[in-house]
Parts: structure tokens; C-alpha cells; sequence
């Protein structure tokens, strides 16, 4: 970077007393030494700023500029440039009229800046501005939208691009769980319609052909059908059994650090950003942010917010994926016992009938086998869910950094601002932040509900987990209670089911007494709710509401 080094830059500075020329010079050797700019150390040593911009105006002949909230460029100047690349060059183009451009920069008689400006803005005449570095780097970041020292990614426009794919992320997943809900429902079905089917063999093999046999190939035949639709419905959701796309946990910083997300293949990538420098004591200052940094910082929050939400959501659909498997576990244990009991109910019927019963069997191994794998990631997902769900409960509130207590304010730096319009502020300025926060609080709240809802997968887990215990120890109980303990081997294979399926309903129970007590805490599980019936053929001022009461559940 090139910087004035004559001694007569700043002498005005010498000549009203602000300054001894030893004392500038060593200044002027310090710049050169580590390439900061003079200006700037002048300022450090107490001179005005105003001062040493006037200094800078008469030396290279232009006006100068202060950073101010006011100076941007429109959105067709800037797709002209990189604006991480004029921070480092040190220029910024202010306007583009008429073939002339009205550029701010740092040192104006650099030709290599002057060149640069020249080529991307395709002009002739330039009228040149000048200012200070760190004003100038604010104007950049400005204009990209972000706080000081902050990335580009910190702008308002990547994160809201970035909160639209997490929203798209989450409805993907919202439809493999609904695809997954579906396959649970036809694995409901075919559980019915095997049992329609069993009820008919059994009484077929007991009375044989005769009066009965419409009856028996009738519940044969509705039987089949029910299995064959619940088939039907499952087989969508057993195509989609692969995880649904996994999603890194991060934890929130309240805008010191910044999600960022890469796509160096097929899949996204999310990391978060190295703290950005002096980002806490900037958001600890919040009372004397102007209304533009407030809107970045809660954008920054709602990236967050939206971030915690993705990660519930993933854990949820994990947890649906694993009752999904459980519920094919339970069918494949109805057949099991179904095919043990025939075989030996009927351990003479026959070649035919033996063969039946053995595919029965393993038919329902192998659904129960199936279905089990699935438990694992299940399990994992339920415990890493309730951990993020406790660590957020735990943890600060992003409200906690808006709006400390007063005992916890230390300075007057903490104390709130006087609230104050200026002419140059544009109308609405203030309400647009305002409206920047509730939208922010509207996302906590979601966040709330959506910790709950991770709470309630987590119960409902629980309790597929006990259903699932409960049909292997009735099927278990039923088979020894009916059968006895004359044959040794039988009599193991019945404990085995029955300890396997205590072995699921505590499991079960650990999962879904906490998840109750910590429902009974939120107060969305109760009341009235009331949804609107859109009809849109007429006013919506007449559209009728439907009232779902929690007392008439």
C-alpha cells in the first residue's frame, strides 16, 4: 500500500501546535516500518480525525469522506466488482454517471488503482474521494451488508439464501417422514390381514372342508387383500430406507461466528467461521448498535435458530425411521408366532402343511431381522436429540445478549441509547429492525416447539419401543402358557421372546417417562387450538373456524 511519506503532508498539523515535526517524523518511520497507515497512527496518538482528513484533502487535492450508513452504490455498480478485492486494494466506486465515476480511495494518485478503476468500470473521467482505511473498509462491509471484520457470508442476503435451503432441507424431510408414517400405517394393515389369514388356516385345519369353508376363504381372501395393500403402502417407504441426509451439529456462537455452507460435490457442506475479531464486544455493545447492525446481528440469530431446527428435524426423522423398522419387527414377530404355533398346534398335518408353517417362520425372521436393524440409529438419534434439547434449555437465550438484566450492565456503554430520527435516516428505518426482532423472537419460539416436538419423537419412540416388547413377550407368554414346558427346547425359545421383550419395554419406559415429564413443562400441550377453514369462494372475513379442544381428547 502506498502512503504519503512527505513530512509536508501532515505539516498543517505542525503549524497549529498539534504536533512536534521530531514526533510526526517518527510517525511517518513507524508507517513505513509496518505498513499502517500515517493517518491512522496520528489519530491512535490523539490527533482529531477531522484534522487528518483535512490533511489528506489538501494533499491529494479531492474531498474526503467519514464512513456513513448513507454511502452505497447500486446494485448494477457493484456486480462490477469484487468487493473482498477493494478491500485490499483500497477503492470503492461510489457512482457511475454519464460515463464519469465518482470513486472513494485511499491514496487517488496510485496508478495502478487508477488502472484497475478504469477497466472494471469502463470510464474515462474519474472524480475521486478520498478517506482513511478503516472508513473505507466499513464502507465495503457496508455495502456487503456485514458488520465490521465480519465475512461475506455474514450478509443478510447469503444467510436468508442459506435459511431457504435449511427450510428446504427440513421439508424434505418432513415428506420421508410422512412417506415413512405411511409405510407404518400399511404395515398396520398387513399386520390385520395376516391375522384375518391365520384366523382362516386355523379353522380350516381344525373343521377341514365342509359348512365353514365359505367362511375360512373368505377370511382368507380379505385377509390377503389387506396384506397385499398394506404391502403396497409399505414398499415406498422400505425403497426410501437409506438415511435421509445427515447433518453436522454446531453449536450457536450469537453471532461471533457465522454458518457457512460449501458444495464441493454432490453433498453440502456446513462449517462455521473462526470467531470473528472483537465480534462479542461489538454484540455486547447492542444498545449502541445503529438499527442496520442490530438487522445483521438478528440475521445472524435466525441463521442460528434455523440451524437448531435443521438438526431437530434430522434427529426426528431418524427416530421415525427406527419405529418404521420396529413396526416391521412386530409384523415379522406376528408371523413368527404365527408359523410356531401352527407348527406345533399341527405337528402331523402333513409335508405340505410343515413346509408352510417353515416359510411362515423365516419369512418372519426375516422381517423381524429387517425391521431390528434400524433400531440402532434410532437409539442414537433419540439420545443426541434430547442432549441438543437440554444443552439449549440450559444454555443462554439469544435474548440473554439483547437484552441483559440491569444488575449484569457494567458500563455506560451497556446503558440504552436515546432513540433518535435524523434526516437522513430513510422512512422506516426503525420499524424494519423492529420488525427484524419479532421475527427473530417468532423463530425462537419455533425452536421452543420444535425442541418439544424431539421430545415427543423421542416419547413416541419410547413407546414403539414397548410395543414391541409387548408382542414379543405375548407371543412368548402365549406360546408357553399354551403349550407348557414338555418340550425343553420350545420352553427356551418362549423365555428367550419374553426376556427379549422386557429387554424393549424397559428400554422403552427409560425413553418415554423423561420426554412426559418434560412435555407437562410446555404449555403448547394443552388449550384450545383454533385453525382457520380457508374457503376461498368467498371474504375471508367469513371463513369458518374449527376449535380442537385438549379437554375432549
Amino acid at each position: 500500500m502506498h502512503v504519503p511519506r512527505e513530512l509536508d503532508t501532515f505539516a498543517s498539523l505542525v503549524s497549529q501546535g498539534l504536533i512536534t515535526r521530531d514526533r510526526l517524523g517518527e510517525i511517518i518511520q513507524e508507517s513505513l516500518s509496518t505498513g499502517a497507515h500515517p493517518g491512522e497512527l496520528l489519530i491512535e496518538r490523539g490527533i482529531p480525525k477531522h484534522q487528518v482528513l483535512l490533511c489528506l484533502a489538501e494533499y491529494y487535492g479531492h474531498p474526503f469522506v467519514e464512513y456513513d450508513e448513507g454511502l452505497t452504490a447500486s446494485e448494477e455498480n457493484l456486480r462490477q466488482v469484487d468487493l473482498e478485492r477493494l478491500k485490499r486494494t483500497l477503492w470503492f466506486p461510489l457512482a457511475v454517471r454519464g460515463g464519469r465515476a465518482y470513486v472513494i480511495a485511499c491514496d487517488p494518485h496510485n496508478r495502478s488503482v487508477e488502472t484497475e478503476v478504469r477497466g472494471a468500470l469502463r470510464v474515462e473521467l474519474i472524480n475521486w474521494l478520498v478517506t482513511l482505511p478503516s472508513d473505507l473498509i466499513r464502507i465495503i462491509e457496508n455495502n456487503q451488508d456485514v458488520n465490521p471484520n465480519f465475512p461475506p457470508s455474514a450478509g443478510r442476503t447469503p444467510l436468508a439464501r442459506l435459511r431457504t435451503y435449511l427450510a428446504d432441507l427440513r421439508t424434505a424431510m418432513a415428506g420421508y417422514r410422512t412417506i415413512l408414517a405411511k409405510g407404518r400405517t400399511g404395515l398396520a394393515f398387513l399386520r390385520t390381514g395376516m391375522s384375518l389369514v391365520a384366523a382362516g388356516l386355523v379353522l380350516f385345519r381344525i373343521f377341514g372342508l365342509g359348512y365353514l369353508t365359505i367362511l375360512e376363504a373368505l377370511l382368507v381372501t380379505v385377509g390377503m387383500v389387506m396384506a397385499a395393500d398394506g404391502l403396497f403402502w409399505y414398499l415406498p417407504a422400505r425403497r426410501e430406507r437409506g438415511r435421509p441426509p445427515s447433518y453436522p451439529v454446531t453449536e450457536p456462537t450469537f453471532g461471533t461466528t457465522v454458518l457457512e455452507r460449501r458444495e464441493p460435490g454432490d453433498a453440502a457442506i456446513f462449517t462455521r467461521t473462526a470467531p470473528v475479531k472483537d465480534a462479542d464486544k461489538l454484540r455486547g455493545t447492542w444498545n449502541r448498535l445503529t438499527p442496520v447492525m442490530r438487522r445483521r446481528f438478528l440475521a445472524i440469530d435466525r441463521t442460528d435458530l434455523a440451524e437448531e431446527r435443521t438438526i431437530l428435524s434430522y434427529y426426528r426423522t431418524i427416530m421415525a425411521r427406527a419405529r418404521t423398522g420396529l413396526a416391521f419387527t412386530r409384523t415379522g414377530i406376528s408371523f413368527v408366532g404365527f408359523g410356531v404355533a401352527l407348527l406345533r398346534q399341527f405337528p402331523s398335518g402333513g409335508w405340505g402343511w410343515m413346509a408352510l408353517d417353515a416359510v411362515i417362520i423365516l419369512l418372519g425372521i426375516a422381517m423381524g431381522l429387517e425391521g431390528f436393524h434400524w433400531y440402532f440409529s434410532g437409539r442414537q438419534a433419540g439420545h443426541a436429540g434430547l442432549s441438543v434439547v437440554r444443552r439449549r434449555e440450559k444454555g443462554h437465550s439469544v435474548w440473554d445478549f439483547m437484552f441483559p438484566p440491569l444488575h449484569k450492565r457494567t458500563s455506560v456503554e451497556d446503558l440504552p441509547s436515546t432513540l433518535s430520527i435524523e434526516a437522513h435516516h430513510e422512512p422506516g428505518i426503525w420499524g424494519t429492525t423492529g420488525l427484524a426482532l419479532e421475527r427473530t423472537l417468532v423463530a425462537d419460539r419455533r425452536n421452543v416447539k420444535s425442541r418439544l416436538r424431539t421430545v415427543m419423537a423421542r416419547s413416541r419412540t419410547g413407546l414403539a419401543f414397548i410395543r414391541t416388547g409387548t408382542a414379543m413377550f405375548s407371543v412368548g407368554l402365549g406360546l408357553l402358557v399354551y403349550f407348557g414346558t414338555k418340550s425343553v427346547g420350545w420352553a427356551v425359545f418362549d423365555v428367550v421372546l419374553m426376556v427379549i421383550g422386557l429387554g424393549f419395554i424397559a428400554d422403552g419406559l427409560y425413553w418415554h417417562i423423561p420426554a412426559e415429564r418434560i412435555r407437562e413443562q410446555f404449555p403448547y400441550c394443552y388449550g384450545d387450538m383454533e385453525i382457520v377453514m380457508p374457503d376461498y369462494g368467498k371474504a375471508s372475513f367469513s371463513w369458518k373456524t374449527v376449535v380442537f379442544s385438549h379437554d375432549e381428547l
